[in-house]
């Protein structure tokens, strides 16, 4: 039930937040010289009026594909980290999220390769006359074929600086805001209490990381076309700082707060409601009382530490 959980609250989240991550994306790649959009809201517009509401979930297959590889990878490490660690403390929490972070970048890494490529095709078109990749799996066929197990991982490296402190950040932002605005399970709105963690954790985790992702969107992004314009990480940042200066870094960085809270807050609502509903009626069909857990918000899965949080920054 804890796969399947994460499993739903991650589905949720992904629809929720495509249409931000589509607008991040876009800011965050196009070229300065000449600038398809003037901003967060411009973009939104841009997009719509040329692409339909559609062209907000191009891409989206590829996050609802990695997503139940992610989840089972995020809630396995971070359980078993938990279990290795033995006590419940804020270092311990961003310890094991750091670890379910690393590791899960075998999945994400490629999936957010085929996310972004699917997301630049056809920009302001309506209807796309020449479409490069039909899917997100034809894309990553294609880039395997074209380039090989290096191309598929394109970013990885990035994707790693990225996501390793990003989901510690996240699991401890989240364990110390449920204990300090105190999310008991006969505590009043309770659930508004667990959205608001969920939405916050997830904007202190996009903002202790956001200056790489940019970098890794450009990276990942780079070579469509068949002309390549970075030959490195280093390189990248270099003339991304010499053609923009340092607010480069910030390219997209409101539409992605804009879509991290909703995002976070109806993925950890979901997973919580989910995780409850199933215990609930677990106890009733065995008739025996259970004690209720010191942090309803941590819902615990077998072989997880008390207290270790559930709720996970989907696609981050």
């Amino acid at each position: 039930m804890d796969f399947l959980a994460g499993c739903v609250g991650g589905a949720a989240g992904v629809l929720v937040g495509h249409p931000f991550d589509t607008v991040k994306v876009r800011l965050q790649i196009q070229n300065v010289d000449k600038p398809l959009y003037r901003g967060t809201y411009h973009c939104f517009q841009s997009i719509i009026r040329q692409e339909s509401m559609l062209g907000l979930y191009k891409g989206i297959g590829s996050p609802m594909m990695g997503l139940t590889f992610i989840n089972a990878i995020v809630f396995g490490v971070q359980g078993n980290a938990m279990r290795y660690l033995g006590r419940d403390t804020p270092m311990n929490q961003f310890l094991a999220g750091a670890a379910a972070g690393a590791i899960q970048c075998v999945i994400c890494c490629p999936m957010e390769l085929a996310k972004t490529r699917l997301q630049m095709q056809g920009t302001g078109e309506r209807k796309s006359t020449r479409k490069l990749y039909k899917n997100s799996l034809d894309c990553l066929v294609r880039i395997y074929n074209r380039e090989g197990y290096r191309g598929i991982n394109r970013g990885m490296l990035t994707t790693l600086i990225r996501e390793t402190p990003g989901f510690g950040v996240y699991f401890l932002t989240y364990d110390v805001l449920t204990r300090a605005i105190g999310c008991e399970p006969d505590a009043p709105f309770m659930i508004p209490k667990l959205l608001f963690a969920g939405g916050m954790s997830g904007i202190a985790s996009w903002l202790s990381t956001y200056p790489v992702d940019v970098i890794k969107s450009r990276l990942q992004a780079d070579g469509v076309g068949g002309v390549n314009q970075y030959a490195s990480i280093a390189d990248c940042v270099r003339q991304s700082v010499k053609k923009e200066g340092y607010m480069v870094f910030t390219r997209g960085l409101t539409s992605t707060l804009l879509r991290a809270f909703p995002v976070n807050a109806t993925t950890f609502a979901t997973v919580t409601l989910v995780l409850m509903w199933a215990r609930d009626r677990e106890a009733g069909l065995k008739d025996c009382e259970a004690a209720p857990p010191a942090h309803p918000a941590q819902l615990q899965a077998p072989g997880q530490a008390p207290g270790q949080a559930q709720a996970q920054v989907s696609s981050f």
